[in-house]
């Protein structure tokens, strides 16, 4: 079987290239290693499966990261009636610590303003990519960035030069 490729990277390339992102996408929705496995595991096994057609590698994180947002999701709604929220810990999973970064405060806010920080402080996207990534109103993903910065800004506290980094 040729090996297959996505907007020229083959597929192991694009999983190491891509696995932190996805990963992280996945833990910051689900807060928990084990789940957040599983929807990575099924977002690489959609892109093997499937095998789209991509323009450009922007195209293909862009797939990716909306893939890993469904699959949470999904996994979300299909565990509810089994996990009551109310009973799981308020405390945030561990994250990396091989960089300084407001990681540690985005899993402190709500998963509304979650997503939209993430995608553009730990990802760099631009309000417009965000809202086509997202399937949002550009208008709606300045609000949640407005005010999720809000939010990160307390949640981060520190001295005003660290918040000025925010």
């Amino acid at each position: 079987m040729a090996d297959k490729t996505f907007a020229g990277l083959s597929y192991d390339d694009v999983l190491k290239k891509y696995a932190d992102t996805v990963a992280d996408v996945c833990v910051m929705r689900l807060q928990n290693w084990a789940d957040a496995e599983d929807c990575f595991q099924n977002t690489f096994i959609k892109l093997f499966q499937k095998s789209p057609d991509f323009r450009s590698e922007t195209h293909l994180k862009a797939w990716l990261i909306r893939v890993a947002i469904n699959e949470c999701r999904n996994y979300i709604a299909k565990n509810r009636r089994f996990l009551s929220l109310d009973n799981l810990s308020r405390e945030p999973v561990e994250w990396r610590d091989n960089e300084r970064d407001v990681s540690w405060a985005l899993m402190r806010t709500e998963p509304k303003y979650r997503e939209v920080l993430y995608l553009c402080y730990c990802e760099k996207y631009k309000v417009e990519e965000i809202a086509e990534i997202l399937g949002k109103n550009p208008n709606t993903v300045k609000t949640l960035l407005k005010r999720g910065r809000e939010k990160l800004k307390q949640i981060y506290g520190g001295d005003e030069d660290e918040k000025a980094e925010l």
